[in-house]
């Protein structure tokens, strides 16, 4: 199999297991090539020089899989990288957390046997999509995770004025508004007290961040439903937030949000369920009283 490997290039603890993931892909014959930035850190930060077949350079890339060893942010880059390359993503999670990234270090070996012989499925995550009355979005304007409103430059709140399928649905007055996939629910929106979505359920939550008024909740909606939003802000501008990474936009932006036409394809074990990750990464269930 031919892999495509992304890495957190940022803190060198997160990547102390990647000379064991190169000895376990060359021991299956595995045809490897690294993203530039990543081999990089690699050879200098870490000092250690993998064999490898090749560099990605830029988005133009090929493989039958890819790997990322990190926490979820890194997993959220390297989907950005795969866009609509339709290449099913490992997640190797040498992070904190990890509900993308979810395969354990300490599983890599075992992970890869059954990969070898094809024991392994993919679930296919959907992804949100931004457009602006303004113009393009200038980075990437689609999110795996979420896409956040947010004030800047400013201490007061924000107004965003919603709409769903052009029909008014309110006005938040907060520091901001997180729209999230099901895969996203469990990430920014949950910190701000949005529910928790099977990840295969076709919707997308709307929930305020620090809402002025107590009666304002989250809402969750049908995927294929259309969200505008109008801000309004003192400083004449606000943040739009994608996985992560943000832009500024001017106050007069109309923002339009919408479900993308294309999925993202998630590698996971055969065993692996929702459930049990819910369980084990937020340890439902469990009484510290005992």
């Amino acid at each position: 199999m031919k892999f495509a490997i992304f890495g957190n290039c940022f803190q060198a603890k997160k990547s102390v297991h990647a000379e064991t993931l190169f000895t376990l892909l060359k021991q299956h014959g595995a045809e490897i090539y690294v993203y530039w930035e990543f081999y990089e850190f690699l050879t200098k930060d870490l000092h250690f020089t993998p064999k490898v077949d090749g560099l990605i350079g830029n988005d133009e890339f090929d493989a039958d899989m890819v790997i990322s060893i990190g926490g979820d942010g890194t997993f959220l880059k390297a989907a950005s990288q795969v866009g609509r390359k339709n290449i099913p993503i490992l997640g190797i999670n040498t992070g904190r957390l990890g509900f993308l990234a979810d395969v354990s270090p300490e599983d890599m070996g075992i992970t890869f046997n059954e990969i070898h012989s094809g024991q392994y499925k993919i679930e296919e995550r959907s992804i949100l999509q931004i457009e602006s009355n303004m113009g393009e979005i200038k980075g990437y304007p689609f999110a795996l995770n979420e896409i956040a409103v947010l004030k800047r430059d400013s201490s007061s709140m924000i107004a965003i004025h919603a709409s769903i399928n052009d029909e008014y649905l309110t006005t938040y007055q907060a520091d901001g508004l997180v729209i999230a996939t099901p895969t996203g629910s469990t990430a920014y929106s949950l910190s701000v007290g949005g529910p928790i979505i099977v990840p295969h359920s076709t919707t997308i939550a709307i929930t305020p961040v620090a809402p002025h008024s107590l009666n304002v909740r989250p809402i969750v909606i049908r995927d294929d439903w259309k969200i505008t939003l109008d801000v309004e802000s003192r400083s004449h501008n606000f943040l739009i937030a994608m996985d992560g990474r943000s832009e500024s936009c001017k106050e007069d932006s109309q923002l339009t949000i919408k479900k993308a036409d294309y999925s993202i394809k998630i590698v996971k074990r055969y065993k692996h369920a929702f459930f049990d990750t819910l369980r084990t990464k937020m340890m439902w269930g469990i009484d510290n009283r005992l």
